[in-house]
């Protein structure tokens, strides 16, 4: 019970913390999921392997890290197009291309439900 009230003590007098968490936490997220992919992305009509993808992005994120406040924002500003050409990235999966940015809005929008279903059987289980 003390760490229940020590938990709802820090969230109402220190809120932006958690949110800031939460956002790394799904920054990180989208960052593995780039690296574990089995997708070809396109950049300046070069092919990378995903490994490359991923190392590429963080290097731009964290040039820019203290700018950059939500998921949405690595979408928008770091993973959907070429700083220097303005060249919108794409993703080749199974043969299919895609915007980059698409890619990621999808897979942010299935990992929130995920992390949401997971607090909610948490909370069952208490």
């Amino acid at each position: 019970m003390k760490f229940l009230s020590l938990i709802i003590f820090l969230a109402l007098f220190f809120p932006g913390n958690f949110v800031v968490a939460a956002e790394n936490d799904e920054i990180e997220y989208l960052l593995s999921f780039i690296g574990s992919s089995d997708c070809i992305f396109i950049r300046n009509g070069g092919e990378y392997q995903a490994k490359e993808a991923r190392e590429h992005l963080e290097m731009k994120y964290n040039h820019v890290k203290r700018r950059i406040k939500t998921a949405e924002d690595f979408i928008d500003k770091i993973a959907s197009k070429s700083s220097l050409s303005g060249r919108q990235y794409e993703v080749r999966c199974d043969g299919i291309k895609l915007q980059t940015s698409q890619w990621l809005r999808e897979s942010l929008a299935v990992y929130r439900v995920s992390v949401e279903n997971q607090e909610k059987e948490k909370k069952t289980a208490e």
